[in-house]
């Protein structure tokens, strides 16, 4: 087996896998919330005037806070919206798996043993001053 087919291996034992399951179902979740989709649909159309707004030549300082309020407000909602807040759950399950995969590889190919290369989650406490580097 080449290692093409081998990723495609791996694809498929992806979509096998309980994580990627709960993600796809948490998103048709999300497809299915009519309350969740009219508050996407609007905060697409509050973007797009936000734009609108910021492109005009004269714009409207006071319209686009206004816009940049409402937005920020939407946002809010949306984030907290049941359906949205377990895609999200879901979905960063799914990333983390997803992660751990790229990281073995990753490693692999800069010569790492495959039995022992595994992902390593780094974390950044915000002082750069006492920092080595971004890994």
């Amino acid at each position: 087996m080449d290692m093409i087919e081998l990723a495609r291996e791996i694809g498929r034992e992806l979509q096998k896998d309980e994580r990627y399951l709960a993600m796809r179902k948490a998103s048709e979740a999300c497809d299915g919330d009519a309350v969740l989709q009219n508050m996407i649909g609007d905060f697409n159309l509050k973007r797009m005037a936000i734009n609108n707004e910021a492109n005009k030549d004269e714009r409207d300082e006071k319209k686009l806070e206004e816009l940049n309020n409402e937005i920020r407000l939407l946002y809010g909602q949306i984030m907290q919206n049941d359906s949205m807040q377990a895609y999200n759950a879901a979905k960063q399950d799914l990333d983390a798996v997803l992660n751990r995969i790229s990281a073995i590889i990753s490693q692999c190919a800069d010569g790492a043993d495959p039995d022992t290369a595994d992902y390593e989650e780094h974390s950044c406490g915000g002082n750069c001053g006492s920092c080595g580097g971004c890994h």
